[in-house]
Order: structure tokens, then C-alpha cells, then sequence
């Protein structure tokens, strides 16, 4: 399997249906492929990469952005797609990690670059796309594809790393999931079936292309030689009307987004008739905000879709057929679908040993498209791959039409509005406050977010930095949406097992009360 594929086939299928539509420019698959061919040349050519050598992009949606996924492809080269929403030091320790030469960003992000001087150890060259031309220190996209000559394929595939993709980590470290051209092809071809693109499909890039759940449309779409509809980033009226304008058939959104979607004013204005199917997925949808959506598209259909980056990232698909909250099969909608037609799922216990139908245990997947493993982590790669099998961190349990339904987490990891934060990374930012003296950070249900974060915090004795403080210096340290929405000040010790580990379960059990499940 070869990303580069999906391009080959669309240029060979559809050479002059349009490929991208983004603001007012459009251009065909014939000239996108050109494009593609040139930036492939002007990164080996003129900045001499190699095969395998890094390429970070740090940008909003854009049609360039999806010219720079394939270019990187076709060039044999490994993309690192970057989370826009990281602070500065987050995005210097993942640059370092991958020991990325090249950074690829816009207009928006070059700001950033100063708190960057003299901390990026293998970064060679910076190019922005929204540079007119170039300058000692920054490179000019355009000038660069213009300047080109286009190349052949490298020819990069199989079990080639396609991308690296970071993910929260339970130590506190960001780890780099490695994704093949097997494991993001092999997905897109789920997407394909249980997704239901096609020929005529025009997809909206409304959710962050730095994802890997993006990575899958975007091949699975360019591969039926489909068209993409870009919006730079998520604002409930403006997705709106560019559903409206470009006649939209396909979209997937965070059920935060989607929340916003029902709650703008004016949406019942909006001609979205054409929005056939709407993908949903990475925090559950409650139930309220799944039929206010379904009320006001009452001619889309909805699927949601459960996995993980390490999985490239769906393993269960809940058809749109199990989407009615009344007759015999309403409980299904509760439920997170059935596997993809090429993976398999079980439900096991502490020793991998399978559980009956309704019984409680991790979920662990195994198909072509788990990752081929963390970036230069051997230890937590066998951790996490035991026997050939991706263990997920979530709790949940089958029925016996093959049903999964999610309960927990077996990982100390909090989702809030589509976004995974890992408790540890919290806490090592209140940690270096001086006031801080121990703390603990759980997931609470939240309306808004699903979850939001909560820090339960003991003061050093004398200190008395109010909450704004603590907020303002964890804002220097993560990313926004890894900051405590609630924080509460304790003088009683945090409660411990026998072997010294906080007990989060006792300090989450008080909100959780009343509730089926763990996760919101």
C-alpha cells in the first residue's frame, strides 16, 4: 500500500474535477498533482533532504497543507504533523524528539518563532506558506514549488513510517506514533466503506488537519478522485455556510463542534441539505446534543467513529442505521459500533485472556492498521503491542451481536472537547509553581467539553497564590486546553494506596456519583 496511490488514481480518474476548493482558488487534480511533483523536487533538490529525513507543519487547514502531506509522501519523506493548540516548549520537545530538519508553517504560527531561538537542535530550514518571497531565514513555499523541478515518485509504501503523529504520555512525555503508508491506507479503505465516500464526495476540512483522523479522509476521499473543501478552523457559522456554498456531502466533527453547530442561532437558515453523512467521534456524544443535531439535519445521516492515534486511527464504526433512540435496537446508539471490516476487537482481563459477552475488561485491537510503533520508545512500543495486540487504555465490553461499549479508562487520561489530556503532563506543570506542594488532576463531567480537568492542589504552608496565578503559569508551560478548568484547594492529604499511588478514583467517585458509566 502507497498513500501516493490515492493521488496516482485520482489524476488517472478524474484529471480535471476539482481537487481543492479553499476561499476563492480551486485547482484540478491534474494541477495538484503538478504541485505535488514540484514541492517533492524543491524539498529533495534545493534543501537536499534524504528519504526518511522529518518534516514538521505547524498550520491551519489549507489546500497547501494537503499538497505538503502528499509532497512528503511522494518524496519518500516522513511528515510530523503538529497540535496548533501546544505552547511553545511542547512544540520545541516534540521538533527535538523527531530531530525534524525541515518546519513548514503559516502566517498565524510564525510568531511563535522567537520563543523557538537557539532551542531547536535539529531544525535546518523554516518555510512559510504564506511568505511572498523568501528571505535568509525563511523560505517561501510558492517560491519554492515555482522554483522546482518536479520529481518521480520515491516510491515509499508498505511498511514505510508515512507520518509520526504525537500523542500524550502517561510519564509526561509526548510519544511519537508511527504510522505507516499500510496503516493509514489500510484505514482510509475503512473510512471508504464504512464512511460511504464516493465519486461526488466533497469533504469539509473543518477538524484540525494535524490529526490523524484527517489523514484517513484525506486519502480516502482523494482516492475516488472527490473534492476537499477547506475552512482554516473550526467556527460553528462560517462551517455553516461553506456547507451551504460548496454543497458539502461529508464532514467529521468533534461532538463539541457539533454542539456548537445546534446551539448557533441562526443555523435552522442554513440549506445543508446536501450533507449526507456527518462523522462524529474522539469523546462520546451525549445523547441530548446527538438528537438536537439529528433535528436540525434531518436529511444527514450520522456514524461515529471510535480508535485512537496508535490505531490509525478507527477500529469501530456505529452505522447510521444505529442511530434511533426508540424501538428495540435504541440501546445500540449508546454503544460505540462494531470493528472495521478489516480489524478485530476483544474484551480481555489483566492476564489477555478473554472475557464473556458484558463483562467489564481492556479493549485490544489488532489489523493492519495499528501502528507499527512509538518513535524510538522500544520499551513502551511491547508495552503497548503485547502479542500483536494494540492494548487501547479504554474499558468497555461486547455484546453478542459484536456491539463495543465504552465504560472507562483503564489510562489516567482525561477527554476533553475531542482532545486527550494526560493527567501526569498537569501536574508536571502545577509541580514547578513554588506554592504547589502535591496535587492531583482528574477528569470531571462537564456539558460543555464532555470532561473538563479538575486539580485538587496542597499548598506549601504560607502560600497563597489565588487560582488566576496558578492558571497564568500553567498557560507558560501546556497547551490551553490540558489547563484546569476547576481547581480545588485541600489541606487534608491526597488519599494513597499502600504502595504510595494517589487513589483518583476516590477523588473522582463524588462527581461521578449517579452515573453508568466513567466517561462522559
Amino acid at each position: 500500500m502507497h498513500i501516493t496511490q490515492s493521488l496516482r488514481r485520482a489524476l488517472q480518474i478524474n484529471p480535471t474535477g476539482i481537487a481543492t476548493i479553499d476561499g476563492e482558488q480551486q485547482q484540478t487534480w491534474a494541477a495538484f498533482g503538478e504541485r505535488v511533483a514540484k514541492l517533492a523536487g524543491g524539498l529533495k533538490q534545493s534543501l537536499q533532504l534524504n528519504e526518511g529525513d522529518r518534516v514538521a507543519v505547524l498550520s491551519l487547514n489549507s489546500a497547501k497543507y494537503l499538497e505538503t502531506k502528499y509532497a512528503l509522501a511522494w518524496a519518500g519523506l516522513i511528515a510530523v504533523p503538529l497540535n496548533i493548540r501546544l505552547a511553545a516548549e511542547e512544540l520545541v520537545f516534540l521538533l527535538n524528539d523527531s530531530e525534524t530538519k525541515v518546519l513548514i508553517l503559516d502566517d498565524t504560527f510564525s510568531a511563535m518563532l522567537p520563543a523557538f531561538d537557539d532551542k531547536l537542535s535539529s531544525v535546518e530550514t523554516i518555510i512559510n506558506y504564506d511568505a511572498k518571497e523568501s528571505t535568509p531565514n525563511i523560505i517561501s513555499y510558492e517560491a519554492l514549488i515555482i522554483d522546482a523541478e518536479p520529481t518521480p515518485d520515491a516510491g515509499a509504501g508498505n511498511d514505510d513510517t508515512a507520518g509520526i503523529f504525537y500523542t500524550g504520555g502517561t510519564t509526561g512525555l509526548p510519544k511519537g506514533v508511527m504510522l505507516t503508508h499500510n496503516n493509514i491506507v489500510s484505514n482510509a479503505l475503512n473510512c471508504i466503506s464504512g464512511l460511504q465516500y464516493d465519486g461526488d464526495t466533497r469533504y469539509l476540512h473543518a477538524a484540525p488537519m494535524f490529526h490523524a483522523a484527517d489523514a484517513t479522509s484525506n486519502i480516502a476521499v482523494t482516492m475516488l478522485g472527490g473534492s476537499h473543501v477547506f475552512i482554516d478552523r473550526f467556527e460553528p457559522e462560517e462551517t455553516l455556510k461553506l456547507i451551504e456554498r460548496h454543497k458539502v456531502t461529508n464532514c467529521t466533527l468533534v461532538p463539541t463542534m457539533i454542539n456548537m453547530i445546534v446551539n448557533t442561532p441562526n443555523a435552522s437558515n442554513y440549506d445543508i441539505s446536501n450533507l449526507k453523512r456527518l462523522a462524529y467521534g474522539a469523546s462520546p456524544m451525549p445523547e441530548a446534543v446527538l438528537k438536537a443535531a439529528q433535528e436540525l439535519m434531518p436529511t444527514t445521516e450520522f456514524a461515529q467513529a471510535y480508535g485512537m492515534t496508535e490505531l490509525s486511527p478507527l477500529i469501530t464504526i456505529l452505522a447510521p442505521e444505529f442511530h434511533d433512540f426508540d424501538g428495540p435496537s435504541a440501546h445500540r446508539a449508546r454503544s460505540a459500533g462494531r470493528v472495521v471490516s478489516t480489524g478485530e476487537i476483544r474484551v480481555v482481563d489483566e492476564n489477555d485472556q478473554d472475557l464473556p459477552n458484558g463483562e467489564i475488561g481492556e479493549v485490544i485491537a489488532r489489523g493492519p492498521m495499528v501502528m507499527k510503533g512509538y518513535w524510538r520508545r522500544e520499551k513502551e512500543t511491547a508495552e503497548a503491542k503485547k502479542n500483536g495486540w494494540m492494548h487501547t487504555g479504554d474499558a468497555g465490553y461486547l455484546d453478542d451481536d459484536g456491539f463495543l461499549y465504552i465504560a472507562d479508562r483503564v489510562k489516567d487520561m482525561i477527554v476533553s472537547g475531542g482532545e486527550n489530556v494526560y493527567s501526569v503532563e498537569v501536574e508536571n506543570a502545577l509541580y514547578q509553581h513554588p506554592s504547589v506542594e502535591s496535587c492531583a488532576v482528574i477528569g470531571i463531567p462537564s456539558d460543555q467539553w464532555g470532561e473538563q480537568v479538575h486539580a485538587i492542589i496542597i499548598l506549601h504552608s504560607g502560600h497563597r497564590p489565588s487560582q488566576k496565578e496558578l492558571l497564568d503559569f500553567c498557560k507558560k508551560k501546556i497547551a490551553s486546553y490540558k489547563i484546569p478548568r476547576s481547581i480545588a484547594f485541600s489541606d487534608q492529604p491526597l488519599p494513597m494506596s499502600g504502595a504510595g499511588k494517589v487513589l483518583k478514583k476516590d477523588l473522582r467517585a463524588p462527581f461521578w456519583e449517579g452515573k453508568d458509566k466513567q466517561v462522559n
